[in-house]
């Protein structure tokens, strides 16, 4: 039987609603985002390379935001990061509302991406932190709260297009929602290193593969300062692989149903909705398959779900197969990168903010490169053929799931061979 966790259950429990509420007005604030750019390119008279030009703004400022976030949640905390900037949210996706030229509109979008990229990091620091302080997997559930928010905010966008709506009274409607839910998670957060909730903060938690969190940025006494924490350069190379994954699902997924195997627009549309679909639906049930086959196992089975899922498609060469293939893609990378974000938060939990800095900043680059690379290769090999690059590397996940392995397992030690005493 494990022993009780040390920490007091009821806060807990409203640490990690806390933590839930701004995945979901992060997904909120982007999906409201995207659902409005055609209206907002038609007000400006954009074309769609000047439309592209301010979308580099919101790219930029996100990996702005991503790596200037690290340091910042290592030395004053997560929770002290992730709060202040959860209210900058809802007020900076107004900007892009009140942009009146294509300059004013790509500055307004490197502002929200780098705020949008500070609370990426900040955010899922802190989700580790919670899940750490638990002794149980919960960063899935929370990355499917995401997916959940990004549908609302896409609804939300919708309805008031169909409404006539100018896109600034849209954005209104959202940043008031960001607001009142970072008020709310406000109350309730993990708080920052120093002010623990924990009666015993000293004791280990219930799951002995959860580590327990630091004392202080300078490590316990005697021991030196953190280093950069081990393995993590490879683990964003995992993620972005996954991300690929995720930005060839967004792009092609629908060109590759209507114009390679010659389904009308409804059912090509189709594709898109069945990948994001088995996405959330994976996140929802990915702590407990976490909790109940490991990290390391979990990720290899879902790498090789996604790898055979679409290759099996692609080589059916029919619309429903490819249609069941993008379904079995998001299925199998839904769980993919919350194990990988788990694994750098808790490698070093003194530099965690770092890690997943840098684990975000590869995937956020592979979301952005991956689609123009297959874009490219389509123009050489035909893109059914292109398609296969994302299945290649869920199956190169797959592979290398072992760096998800819990830092307690990879140094635990070996128990010593005790010599039978001479008689």
């Amino acid at each position: 039987m494990p022993p009780p966790s040390p920490y007091d259950p009821a806060a807990l429990r409203r640490a990690r609603v806390a933590v839930s509420l701004l995945f979901l007005l992060f997904g909120m604030a982007i999906g409201t985002w995207t659902a409005r750019i055609p209206a907002v390119k038609e007000s400006l008279g954009l074309t769609d390379g000047q439309l592209s030009v301010g979308l580099l703004g919101l790219a930029a400022g996100a990996i702005t935001g991503m790596q200037l976030t690290g340091r910042l949640v290592d030395r004053y905390g997560s929770a002290r990061v992730m709060l202040p900037v959860a209210f900058a949210e809802g007020g900076c996706l107004l900007l892009p509302g009140y942009a009146g030229t294509l300059t004013t509109l790509t500055l307004a979008l490197f502002v929200f991406g780098a705020v949008h990229g500070t609370l990426n990091i900040a955010m899922n620091a802190n989700a580790v932190e919670v899940e750490r302080a638990r002794g149980r997997p919960m960063l899935s559930s929370c990355h499917a709260v995401y997916s959940i928010g990004g549908f609302l905010g896409a609804a939300v966008g919708g309805l008031f297009a169909r409404a006539d709506a100018s896109v600034a009274v849209t954005f209104w409607a959202t940043a008031l929602i960001a607001v009142a839910s970072a008020g709310w998670a406000a109350r309730w957060a993990l708080p920052s290193p120093g002010h623990p909730v924990s009666a015993h903060p000293a004791d280990p938690p219930a799951d002995p593969s959860m580590e327990p969190p630091a004392a202080s940025p300078a490590g316990p006494a005697g021991e030196p300062p953190a280093g950069r924490p081990g393995g993590v350069f490879f683990l964003g190379v995992l993620a972005f692989c996954c991300l690929v994954g995720e930005g060839a699902a967004a792009d092609w997924s629908t060109v590759y149903l209507r114009d390679s195997l010659g389904s009308g627009p409804g059912f090509a549309a189709a594709a898109f909705a069945a990948f994001s679909i088995m996405m959330t639906a994976g996140r929802l049930v990915g702590d407990r398959l976490a909790a109940a086959l490991g990290p390391v196992a979990l990720v290899r089975g879902c790498g090789v779900l996604a790898a055979l899922g679409l290759g099996g498609a692609l080589l059916v060469d029919h619309p429903v197969a490819g249609l069941v293939g993008f379904g079995c893609l998001g299925a199998g990378l839904s769980c993919i990168a919350p194990q990988v974000f788990s694994a750098a938060g808790n490698r070093d939990p003194r530099q965690a903010g770092r890690a997943l800095a840098r684990v975000a900043g590869l995937g956020y680059l592979g979301f952005l490169v991956g689609p123009v690379v297959i874009g490219g290769v389509a123009e050489l090999f035909g893109l059914p053929r292109a398609l296969a690059i994302p299945a290649l590397l869920a199956l190169f996940v797959a592979l290398a799931a072992g760096a998800v392995r819990p830092r307690s397992e990879r140094e635990r030690p070996t128990r010593p061979v005790t010599p039978e005493p001479r008689s």
